[in-house]
């Protein structure tokens, strides 16, 4: 018989494979896309109206890496009229995950990171953070596109299907996600996300 528990966590799953996008993608990347879904179901949601009043210490990340993934996440999901992902503290949420992953796939991630900074240097002579946004939208769009240079761009192209995931993820089950967004009860559900193609992501 199917519990809330169970729908729950089936639901993050799909989710989060499901903001991968392509099935040819790196293993590692789905591999952190259903990693994202179980830290979710197993961690309280992350919020900053948390009554935490300790400050936030990273696990993984340097504090150029940590704002590099706030600018990321931020320009995945903006704030408009409801918060975005950097007031969800998605950021948080990725280090945490990343802390729980195998170090070759949070090394390509950390990998991933560096292509980044290290593409808008050569075409902007500035790292992601200190680019316009009209640059880094761009090199988003580009490196998101199927008609892109994948020569030049699929290490990015990765990267970006990983972070989309889990900044997905990592939103849509914080306090700011699943309240303001969604009005969830605490049964969280939801559907028509494409399922992993890889037999170790396959619900037995």
């Amino acid at each position: 018989m199917s519990t809330p528990e169970v729908n729950r966590r089936d639901a993050l799953k799909r989710l989060a494979i499901g903001g991968v996008g392509a099935a040819t993608l790196p293993v590692w990347v789905e591999t952190l896309s259903a990693l994202a879904a179980e830290h979710a179901q197993t961690h309280p949601p992350h919020d900053s109206h948390t009554a935490v009043k300790t400050a936030w210490t990273p696990k993984v990340f340097t504090a150029p890496q940590n704002a590099a993934v706030i600018a990321l996440s931020e320009l995945i999901i903006p704030q408009t009229t409801t918060p975005g992902a950097k007031a969800a503290r998605v950021n948080e949420f990725i280090d945490g995950v990343l802390a729980d992953a195998k170090p070759d796939d949070k090394a390509k991630f950390l990998a991933g990171l560096a292509w980044i900074d290290a593409r808008t240097t050569h075409d902007h002579q500035h790292p992601f953070v200190a680019c316009t946004p009209d640059q880094q939208i761009a090199l988003l769009t580009a490196i998101s596109t199927p008609e892109a240079d994948t020569v030049r761009d699929t290490p990015g192209a990765a990267f970006f299907a990983a972070i989309k995931s889990m900044t997905i993820v990592g939103y849509y089950t914080s306090e700011v996600g699943v309240r303001q967004e969604l009005g969830d009860d605490g049964n969280l559900f939801f559907a028509e996300f494409k399922g992993c193609t890889h037999p170790e992501h396959q619900q037995a």
